[in-house]
Order: C-alpha cells, then structure tokens, then sequence
C-alpha cells in the first residue's frame, strides 16, 4: 500500500453513496499483507477492539515507524490500511503531530461507524501514539547519549 491518507481521502470523496465506500475501505485491507503468526502476540493485540486486532511496530534503522497488523473482520483490515497511509514509514515525532480524528472526519467514517468500530479504530491510533511516544523519548535519550 503505497497511498497517502490525502490521497486516500479524495479517493473516499469519489464514491457517491456509504456502500461504495465500505467496499473500498473493504478493498484496502485486503491489501495488507498477512502478519506472520510469530507476530501474533499477546503483546501486540489491541485492547479495546471488538475484533481481533494484532498491531506489532518498530522503528528501523532510519527512524521511521514500520507498522505491521491483521485483524480478523474485512472492514478492520481496511482501518488498519488507512491507518499505515498515515503512520507508515513517519518519524515518531512526525507520528505524534498526525491529526487522524480531522482525517477520519474528513472521510465520514465518525458519522458512518459503529461506536464499537470507531472505539476499536481510536484503540489502534492510541496503541501507534505511545508506540510512538516512547520511541521517540527513547531516540532523545540515545541522542544526547551519544
């Protein structure tokens, strides 16, 4: 998945009607690739979604979030795809100044979700904002360090 959430966003704008844009939400997930099962831990399961939902993150070598995840329902996997649009491969700090409630309201998902799904999506951004917290925290810390 190689898309920016802006880009993401004016393709949500193209459908006409809230069917056409779950099958493409529905599509985008199934562009994810399956996490591997060793990655399927207890530690990376996200609370406070209704599904299963495995998010394992990282950062690499550049300093740049690498997030991988699946989820067990077609319509989370593709939360979980315009989630990587707009945290894949950021700095933590540029993580942690990403407005995704302006993003998820400028798509209609707030008006168009489940409260049970839009509790499950804000459970996965809060997971990728301490991930990301920490990570950067820890970057200062090896920084001033060095």
């Amino acid at each position: 998945m190689t898309a920016d959430i802006e880009e993401l966003i004016e393709n949500f704008a193209l459908f006409s009607d809230w069917e056409e844009r779950y099958r493409y939400l529905i599509d985008l997930g199934r562009t994810l690739p399956k996490l591997p099962e060793d990655k399927r831990t207890d530690e990376s399961l996200v609370r406070g979604c209704t599904s299963k939902v495995w998010l394992h993150m990282q950062v690499n070598e550049k300093n740049m979030l690498e997030l991988q995840a699946d989820s067990d329902a077609h319509i989370v996997r593709g939360l979980i795809a315009l989630l990587f649009s707009a945290y894949q491969g950021k700095t933590a700090q540029q993580a942690s100044q990403i407005d995704i409630e302006e993003s998820f309201a400028r798509i209609g998902l707030d008006q168009h979700l489940s409260p049970n799904r839009r509790n499950g999506f804000f459970a996965m951004v809060e997971k990728i904002k301490a991930y990301s917290s920490l990570a950067s925290t820890e970057s200062v810390e090896s920084a001033s360090a060095s």
